[in-house]
């Protein structure tokens, strides 16, 4: 069988057509490489123009706000707080003073509000009330930091100084300022008041105009009446910080300039024995000088602590304003309270100026007397009682009849003239007018006419008569050093004031009238508990009824929480006094028993450290002055 030999040609064409498809496919690759290699260098060159631009951007026509942003990143003004003034007592000893704080704040320029939770959390604030503050900051300029956090604790330091870097919370910041200090046990804290952040509403007003949100300011007592003064002039320094926003390097400052101290008339001794005489009662003392009008001491009581009230959350508030026993109201300027038989003295020396009493004229006291179709009684049966023995005794009878004879308008204008029924003016702010009623009273705010009933409850201090203790004090002090009213202040004035008022009375009327109080104290009277040795302490004693009679038969429980008031205004020497005290114990029932001795502690106070060269401290002094008395039952 023969064998067909190959055919080279063939062989040759299908070699050859192999060869041609490998070139061609050699060269579709590098044709495709090339095409990648175009795109990728087109890509570099967008991205460098893009980089280019975007430097161009920021180098060029961007650079000055640019600059400015980095500029603030590294340099930072910080605010210098101005202490306050200083409070001093009358003597130049510092009653409030301040203490470095630190406080922490957030930048609303690097706010972030998903932030909040965990600041809040960390730093214990309430979450919807740190949320209330940001937005209300939110409606004013960016660049004013938000205070959120004041007195801050060392772990809460250490918080924000391990978590204010820019990766986690940077809208956090540190302030350190100087904070108020304010003495312990609430001592005169109704006379000082504390400090606050100034509220929206009180930016509105004339008083706060010139304030922004965030500045502290006074809020309550003296803290309020004088902040214009007391508030001083902030500085602030330029610094260089790091990326974690700590300083590095002072640049730039300006010294704040501290405000003004305020010296008070207050003896801070006299202050710490009233304190303490009060310790748990409800009520108020006032002493003052009646000679110039200097208020010595106050107190209200409750009280509360000034030193909480700048981190005060709105639930602690909320308790505050809500107490039923109302620890927010100063009862010394603010409380009206029917003045009892603390009232006598008034009526005493408008019947005898007015001609229509006689020191000598006697009433027979039998316990009870009628007048206009009913029965008004006496706490005793007196028998004959003239103008002394009524004070002393302090005759109910005695005194129906002389405010029947007297007049409610006579009545009227000599307390009036003593202070009574109208501000005295002292220089702190909610002072309350009282009230003195008259014909003219009733017939403007009722549209009646005056019962000459009604004149009957006036005159031993009952009815719609409503007086302060600082009123009663004032009065009760013009008239033991003859009819001369000097307005109350706190503050020290740098002349001797004139009188307010002037009564121009005769003389021996008001020597009837303070002899007559110093029988109360020293005769066997109903104030012979504030009789001090080798003084001759004055007063009168009063116990004001706020609750019927037939009520507090039917009601045992209001019956014990609206006893009685008890009332003591006293004052000494007797003759050229220098100091005059008013004390009311709510629901103290008997003013002789419980807001007598308490003038005495008062006063025993200030005639001891009249005659000491060097004073113990107020807790020695007030232990030694043995404050023993029952704790009243409220």
């Amino acid at each position: 069988m023969a064998i067909e030999p190959e055919h080279p040609k063939e062989e040759g064409s299908s070699s050859s057509h192999l060869g041609s498809h490998s070139g061609l496919t050699f060269r579709d690759d590098a044709r495709f490489a090339l095409g990648r290699i175009t795109v990728f260098q087109y890509a570099i060159v967008a991205v460098f123009l893009f980089l280019l631009s975007g430097f161009w951007y920021l180098q060029v026509y961007n650079h000055e706000t640019n600059s400015e942003l980095a500029e603030r990143n590294r340099i930072k003004t910080v605010p210098v707080p101005a202490p306050r003034g200083k409070i001093l007592d009358r003597n130049g000893s510092i009653i409030v003073n301040n203490h470095s704080s630190y406080t922490v704040l957030l930048s609303q320029e690097t706010l972030k509000l998903e932030h909040l939770a965990p600041i809040a959390m960390a730093l214990n604030l309430d979450l919807p009330e740190l949320e209330a503050t940001v937005a209300k900051f939110a409606k004013g300029p960016k660049y004013v930091p938000i205070p959120i956090k004041t007195e801050l604790s060392a772990a809460d330091l250490a918080f924000v100084e391990s978590h204010r870097d820019p990766n986690t919370f940077p809208e956090l910041e540190i302030l350190e300022a100087q904070k108020r200090l304010y003495p312990r046990d609430n001592v005169a804290a109704h006379v000082l008041g504390y400090v606050g952040q100034v509220s929206e509403a009180e930016l509105n007003t004339a008083e706060f105009a010139k304030y922004s949100q965030g500045d502290m300011v006074g809020k309550f007592g003296l803290e309020r009446q004088y902040n214009d003064l007391l508030t001083g002039i902030d500085g602030q320094r330029r610094v260089v910080v790091d990326v974690s926003q700590r300083e590095r390097e002072v640049l730039e400052s300006q010294e704040a300039i501290p405000g003004k101290n305020l010296q008070l008339t207050i003896d801070m001794d006299l202050q710490a024995v009233a304190d303490l005489a009060m310790d748990g009662r409800r009520g108020a003392v006032v002493a003052l000088d009646p000679r110039t009008g200097e208020v010595l001491a106050m107190v209200s009581r409750p009280a509360f602590d000034p030193n909480v009230f700048a981190r005060l959350r709105q639930a602690d508030w909320n308790a505050v304003i809500n107490d039923p026993y109302k620890p927010m109201l100063n009862r010394a300027i603010q409380g009206t309270y029917a003045p009892g038989s603390t009232f006598k003295p008034i009526v005493a020396i408008a019947g005898l100026e007015s001609g229509m009493l006689s020191d000598t004229e006697t009433v027979n006291c039998t316990g009870v007397a009628n007048w206009y179709g009913r029965p008004f009684h006496c706490h005793s049966t007196h028998g004959a009682t003239d103008l002394h023995r009524g004070i002393v005794q302090s005759c109910d009878v005695y005194f129906y009849k002389a405010g029947d004879k007297i007049g409610i308008d006579t009545i009227a204008q000599y307390a009036q003239i003593s202070g009574l029924g109208e501000k005295t003016g002292i220089d702190l702010p909610g002072e309350a007018d009282g009230l003195m009623p008259s014909t003219k009273w009733k017939l403007r705010t009722q549209r009646e006419r005056w019962y000459p009933g009604e004149t009957i409850s006036v005159s031993i201090g009952q009815g719609a008569v409503e007086v302060t203790p600082l009123q009663l004090a004032l009065s009760i002090g013009g008239l033991s050093i003859g009819g001369k009213w000097f307005q109350p202040h706190l503050v020290k004035l740098a002349a001797a004031p004139e009188p307010k008022h002037m009564g121009n009375w005769n003389p021996l009327n008001v020597a009837s009238v303070v002899n007559g109080m110093y029988g109360v104290v020293n005769e066997g009277g109903t104030g012979s508990a504030a009789a001090i040795a080798g003084v001759t302490v004055s007063g009168k004693t009063g116990s004001a009824q706020r609750i019927s009679n037939d009520l507090a038969k039917s009601n045992a429980a209001l019956a014990k929480e609206l006893a009685d008031n008890g009332w003591f205004v006293g004052f000494a020497p007797r003759d050229n006094p220098e100091i005059v005290v008013a004390v009311i114990v709510e629901a103290g029932i008997h003013g002789g028993q419980n807001a007598a001795p308490i003038t005495r502690d008062i006063l025993e106070a200030y005639f001891e450290k009249k005659t000491k060269a060097s004073l113990p401290n107020p807790t020695n002094l007030a232990a030694l002055l043995h404050l023993k008395r029952p704790t009243p039952d409220q």
